[in-house]
């Protein structure tokens, strides 16, 4: 039997990643749904400059932390398959 190539278990072990960092984000990230997605409430509170107590900042960090592991994981995928497809 031969062992796993380094591309199939990157691959693979990314896939597991990105696919918490996605269901982290739909879940706890949009949590509540309705009548609109939690994050969004506090993403409009900060641009129009209404997000001034700490409880929402900490609020709009909890919210917004899935996201933020989202695009972390994504971009992180997406640089390793790029070295890994150099190195092929």
């Amino acid at each position: 039997m031969t062992p796993p190539s380094p591309w199939r278990e990157a691959a693979r072990r990314h896939r597991t990643e990105l696919l918490i960092a996605a269901l982290g984000a739909l879940t706890l990230g949009l949590a509540p749904y309705l009548p609109h997605p939690h994050v969004y409430k506090q993403i409009v509170n900060l641009v129009r400059g209404e997000l001034s107590a700490p409880i929402d900042q900490f609020d709009l960090l909890l919210h917004g932390a899935p996201w933020i592991a989202l695009v972390v994981v994504a971009a992180r995928t997406a640089l390793t398959a790029r070295r890994l497809t150099a190195a092929r």
